[in-house]
């Protein structure tokens, strides 16, 4: 650390060797130039407070630098992804998506977005690769011909929990559409997904089956440390 003292008095204060004890007279008279001593240990205690300064504003930037790649790593967070319309369960010759005797993940394998690469399309599940607040949606669609039965029902999960979910169960309408919009925050490797209930399916236009996700912010690690100036 550089000091800066007048250039009249330069020679003289680094001449002193360092602080020195001064005597009272020496420092406080108002009649005569502050001796060498004085000034010295008055300055190197600028010295020492400086350093101080800048070791904690040095701290201060790494906290903040940590915080800035905490927060812009994970930012572009945002998936989209639809089912496979030629979908057809095994054993059958409709396109459709079940029934299944246990309930299962929806594999929306055709994505046409995938930021971050948090989105698995053969597992049709979204896993969160940093902590935040995400916002997801999935629209369900199904068709079945006259006088078939519409009978489905979808539900968004987190973590193996149901979050929300969409059904129907009539045979009034030869197709019927939801949309649910949700909020959730996650922590890193939760994941969240869609599963359609057993003995339900989706027919028809699968393509219209579709799951969405993206992060809104992101939350900053609870360990990072403030420093106060």
């Amino acid at each position: 650390i550089t000091s800066f003292v007048p250039v009249g008095v330069a020679v003289s204060l680094w001449s002193c060797g360092g602080p020195v004890t001064c005597d009272k007279w020496d420092c406080n008279c108002a009649f005569k130039e502050r001796g060498c001593c004085c000034a010295a240990t008055d300055m190197f205690q600028l010295e020492e407070d400086t350093f101080m300064r800048m070791k904690y504003l040095w701290q201060g930037i790494s906290t903040l630098n940590h915080r800035v790649h905490e927060l812009t790593d994970g930012i572009r967070v945002a998936f989209k992804a639809t089912m496979n319309p030629n979908n057809t369960t095994p054993g059958s010759t409709e396109y459709c998506f079940g029934p299944f005797n246990t309930n299962v993940p929806i594999p929306y394998s055709v994505v046409t977005l995938n930021h971050d690469n948090a989105y698995n399309p053969s597992l049709g599940i979204f896993t969160a690769h940093s902590a935040g607040v995400y916002v997801f949606s999935f629209t369900v669609y199904s068709y079945v011909t006259e006088y078939g039965r519409l009978y489905h029902k979808v539900q968004l999960m987190k973590n193996g929990n149901i979050i929300a979910s969409v059904w129907e169960d009539n045979r009034e309408d030869s197709e019927d559409n939801a949309n649910q919009v949700v909020v959730l925050e996650l922590q890193r490797g939760d994941q969240v997904y869609v599963e359609l209930v057993s003995g339900r399916k989706l027919c028809k236009y699968l393509e219209y089956n579709i799951f969405t996700g993206y992060i809104l912010y992101p939350q900053p690690s609870p360990y990072i440390i403030d420093f106060d100036f």
